[in-house]
């Protein structure tokens, strides 16, 4: 199935600024009517402190279970990618992400952890999900230990 309206899959792009300015594009979900859990995970993702301007890190899990949409891949890493020289909180960031892919992709539900490395010596994890998961959804657990030196 070719999808002629994406504009990054199959085609050189090198990312985007901001996350506001990076597109996230979708593919019709060929088995909208299972009910089934997507996971993505991003165990390098790196945004700015807003403060400092220093590097924070932290390992991304984002859980989906689609309706009618699929985020397409490579426009979430550049998305993702997109964060890289963005100055946010730890919560902003992981909530902002949930809260844009929610917004594109119209999930039955979706969650996503951010397992953030120390900053001043203290691991920050943030959880953020659209409500309780659908009767029936597998849900395997997120598989990011507490911090002890992650990795």
């Amino acid at each position: 199935m070719e999808e002629t309206h994406l504009t990054q899959l199959g085609r050189d792009v090198r990312g985007f600024a901001s996350p506001e300015e990076a597109v996230l594009e979708r593919v019709p979900n060929p088995h909208a009517d299972s009910l089934y859990l997507t996971r993505f995970t991003a165990p390098e993702f790196t945004s700015l402190c807003p403060v400092t301007g220093q590097p924070d890190f932290a390992h991304l899990v984002i859980d989906y279970a689609p309706a009618d949409w699929l985020v397409e891949s490579k426009s979430l890493k550049l998305y993702l990618t997109s964060f890289r020289n963005h100055g946010a909180f730890h919560e902003d960031c992981t909530v902002a992400i949930g809260r844009r892919l929610v917004a594109e992709l119209e999930p039955r539900w979706l969650r996503i952890g951010g397992y953030w490395y120390p900053r001043g010596g203290i691991p920050i994890d943030v959880f953020w999900q659209t409500g309780a998961p659908p009767e029936g959804l597998w849900l395997p657990d997120q598989g990011v230990p507490s911090y002890r030196g992650r990795g």
